[in-house]
């Protein structure tokens, strides 16, 4: 111990110390929090687009250069077409939340980010890396109600 200052702090033992996995883990977490972010922008971006097309008029988001009165068929298709998009743009919404809460529990507890919510089994990379919110390993969630 020779040459060591007595009076510094103690060192403090890094996770990589105690557990060789630990960087690995670390890495796996990165690439996890780089997913969520990025699909985060992604549905934000088309949220914002619904956004726009939804305050749009009539004659603008159909593309008609005139204000002649629509044909009955022509109304209904219009009608159609916006409660689809309000449909899409509500399952943007549920999905962007479900978004916001991975990334919450990423940053509150890492050590359970990839712990399936129902078994405690560990999820797979490849699973978070598809649906990166997910809670629920692929066992559990095939045999979950769907909703």
């Amino acid at each position: 111990m020779a040459g060591e200052d007595p009076m510094a702090a103690p060192r403090r033992a890094k996770p990589e110390d105690d557990d060789p996995n630990a960087a690995a883990r670390a890495e796996r977490l990165a690439h996890y929090q780089k997913r969520l972010l990025e699909e985060r922008r992604l549905l934000i971006r088309q949220l914002g687009r619904n956004a726009e097309q939804f305050g749009a008029g009539s004659s603008e988001s159909d593309g008609d250069l005139t204000n002649y009165p629509f044909h009955m068929a022509d109304q209904g298709t219009d009608t159609m077409q916006q409660e689809t998009s309000f449909l899409l743009a509500s399952q943007e919404s549920r999905t962007l939340w479900r978004i916001d809460d991975a990334l919450r529990r990423l940053y509150r507890s890492p050590e359970t980010f990839d712990v399936c919510d129902n078994c405690g089994q560990t999820i797979s990379f490849d699973r978070l890396d598809a649906i990166p919110q997910t809670r629920y390993c692929v066992a559990c969630k095939a045999h979950a109600p769907t909703r």
